[in-house]
C-alpha cells in the first residue's frame, strides 16, 4: 500500500464514532481500599457509566473476563494476584486491546511510571492525590475514541482510486 492509500486508511479509522450510548460504556474499578474506590466511582458518576469494582487482582481479572469493560482503572499493590501480573493477563486475553490506568498511591516516582507505560502497555498513569478533572477527561477522552469492531472500512485502493478520479474531474473542468 503506498503512502496516500496508508494516510487515507488512518483518516478513515480515526473518524469513526463509537455510536454505544455512554450507559453501555464499562469501566473497571481496580483497588485495595474501598474509599479509593468510592472516591473514583464519584467522579464517574455523572456521566451514566457502568462501573464494575474489585478490592484483589484474581476477582478483577474474573470480573474482566465476564463483564469486557471498555477501560481499567487499577492500584498495582492488590491481594491475590498483583496489579502487574494482573495487567500481564489482560493484555494476553484481550490482545492488548482494552486501556489501562493504572491510579496509584504507592508506587510513585518516574521509574515505576516509565517501566509501567513501556513493559506493561499502560495507557496513562496517575500518583495519588490525582486531580479527578485530569483523570476524567483522560478516561473520556478514551472512551470517546473507542471504535466498534464490526464497522467495516472501504478497501483503500477504492478510495484511492475514487479520490484520483475526482482530481482529474476538477483538472478536466479547470482546463475548460
Amino acid at each position: 500500500m503506498d503512502g496516500l492509500s496508508l494516510a487515507l486508511t488512518r483518516m478513515l479509522a480515526s473518524s469513526r464514532i463509537d455510536s454505544r450510548p455512554m450507559a453501555e460504556k464499562k469501566i473497571l474499578i481496580v483497588d485495595y481500599d474501598k474509599k479509593s474506590i468510592e472516591a473514583l466511582k464519584n467522579i464517574f458518576s455523572p456521566y451514566n457509566l457502568q462501573v464494575i469494582t474489585a478490592t484483589d487482582g484474581q476477582l478483577a481479572y474474573e470480573k474482566f473476563v465476564k463483564e469486557k469493560p471498555d477501560i481499567i482503572l487499577l492500584e498495582p499493590m492488590l491481594p491475590k494476584l498483583h496489579g502487574f501480573e494482573l495487567v500481564k493477563k489482560i493484555r494476553e486475553e484481550s490482545d492488548g486491546e482494552t486501556p489501562i490506568f493504572v491510579v496509584t498511591a504507592l508506587y510513585k516516582g518516574s521509574q515505576y511510571k516509565t517501566e509501567a507505560i513501556k513493559s506493561l502497555g499502560i495507557l496513562e498513569y496517575f500518583e495519588k492525590p490525582y486531580s479527578g478533572e485530569a483523570l476524567l477527561n483522560a478516561v473520556l477522552n478514551v472512551i470517546h475514541d473507542q471504535v466498534p469492531i464490526e464497522e467495516e472500512l472501504p478497501d483503500p485502493e477504492d478510495v484511492f482510486k475514487k479520490l484520483t478520479d475526482l482530481a482529474n474531474s476538477h483538472k478536466e473542468k479547470g482546463k475548460k
